[in-house]
C-alpha cells in the first residue's frame, strides 16, 4: 500500500492520468463521431466558392454570413444535408413567396450545390449528405419500411407517397420521382411544413426501409390501374363519373328500347 501511495503522489501521476484521460476521450470521439464516409460527398467540395455562389445568390435573403434576415431564416448549423436537399431540388432560391416553397429544375449543379453546402457546414455542424450505402434500397427492407412509412408518413403523403393537401395552401409533395438521396435528407431535415426524424426518431437502417418501400411503389401496380394512388379521390371520381355514368346510360337504353 506504501508503494501505490507513493506513486501517486509521483510527479508524473497527473501527466499520466491526464494522458488516460485524452486516450479515453478521444476513443470514445472515434467511436461515436460519423465515420469519414459520411463526408464524401464533400470531399472533393470547394468551401471557398460555396461562399462565392452564397454571397452571389442567397445572402440577400439569408444575410451576409448566413445569420439570417426578416426574409429567411439563419443556415447557421442546418448542415450541408439541408442546403443539398433544399438546391438540388430547386426550391432553393425560391423565384416569389408563398405558402411553400415549391420544387422546379434546380439552377445550381451538382458540385455547386456540395460548393454551398461544404460552406455552410464550416459555419456550424449538422446533418450530413447521406452515403450511397445509406441510401441504397436494395439493403433496405421493404415491408418494415411500409409500416414505418404509414406510421410516420402517410398522414401526408399518401399510403404509397402520391402527396397529399395541407393546410393553408400547402402540400406534400409527391415522392414518386425523389431520388433516394433526397427523400433521405427530407427525413433528416424536415423541410417546410415536415417534422424532422433524427436519428434517434428513426435510425438511417430504419430511413433506408422506407427508401426501399417508396421504390417499390413505382414498380407495376399489381391492381392494375392505380388511378393516381390518391386512395378514395380518383376512386370517387371513378365511381360516380363512371360507374353511375354507367347505369345512368344503361337506363336510358332500357328505357329506349321498352318503348
Amino acid at each position: 500500500m506504501s508503494a501505490l501511495a507513493r506513486s501517486r503522489r509521483h510527479r508524473f501521476a497527473p501527466m499520466l492520468l491526464l494522458a488516460f484521460a485524452l486516450l479515453v476521450v478521444g476513443g470514445a470521439y472515434t467511436a461515436l463521431a460519423p465515420s469519414s464516409a459520411q463526408a464524401d460527398a464533400l470531399d472533393n467540395a470547394d468551401a471557398g466558392k460555396g461562399e462565392a455562389l452564397f454571397i452571389a445568390n442567397c445572402a440577400t435573403c439569408h444575410g451576409p454570413g448566413a445569420v439570417g434576415t426578416d426574409l429567411a431564416p439563419s443556415l447557421v448549423g442546418v448542415g450541408p444535408a439541408a442546403v443539398h436537399f433544399q438546391v438540388t431540388t430547386g426550391r432553393m432560391p425560391m423565384q416569389a413567396s408563398g405558402p411553400q416553397a415549391e420544387a422546379k429544375p434546380p439552377q445550381f449543379s451538382e458540385d455547386e450545390a456540395l460548393d454551398m453546402a461544404a460552406y455552410i457546414a464550416t459555419l456550424g455542424p449538422g446533418p450530413s449528405i447521406p452515403t450511397e450505402e445509406q441510401v441504397d434500397p436494395a439493403l433496405g427492407s421493404a415491408p418494415n419500411g411500409m409500416l414505418l412509412f404509414r406510421v410516420n408518413c402517410a398522414m401526408c403523403h399518401n399510403a404509397v407517397g402520391a402527396g397529399g393537401a395541407l393546410t393553408e395552401g400547402k402540400y406534400a409533395p409527391s415522392l414518386m420521382n425523389s431520388s433516394p438521396t433526397i427523400i433521405y435528407e427530407a427525413m433528416l431535415t424536415g423541410p417546410q411544413s415536415m417534422p424532422g426524424f433524427n436519428d434517434a426518431t428513426l435510425t438511417p437502417d430504419e430511413k433506408r426501409d422506407i427508401i426501399a418501400f417508396l421504390m417499390e411503389q413505382r414498380g407495376t401496380n399489381p391492381g392494375g390501374l392505380s388511378l393516381g394512388s390518391l386512395g378514395p379521390v380518383s376512386e370517387g371520381v371513378w365511381v360516380f363519373v363512371v360507374g353511375l355514368g354507367a347505369l345512368i346510360g344503361c337506363a336510358v337504353w332500357i328505357g329506349s328500347r321498352s318503348s
